[in-house]
């Protein structure tokens, strides 16, 4: 069970640190690599904003909740 949490932490870790970097910043980020037409389309557009934003507060709460348990389970065993 603890193996299976620890890796779900570093894919879960991993796909956040993405997650955060496709956000739009001032300066475009990350998400402006993938194609200046397309960043232009996605510019106006606030729903891929807000489903980016869900994204990333669903996979948060998923890696908390990996840390709590391997935490609760280091401690018992």
């Amino acid at each position: 069970m603890i193996l299976f949490l620890q890796i779900s932490l570093i894919v879960l870790s991993v796909l956040l640190v993405l997650l955060v970097l496709l956000h739009r910043a001032k300066g475009g980020g990350l998400s402006s690599l993938f194609g200046g037409g397309m960043q232009s389309s996605l510019a106006g557009s606030s729903v891929a904003e807000k489903n980016l934003d869900r994204m990333t507060l669903f996979v948060l709460a998923l890696w908390v909740i990996c840390i709590v348990a391997v935490g609760l389970l280091v401690k018992i065993g």
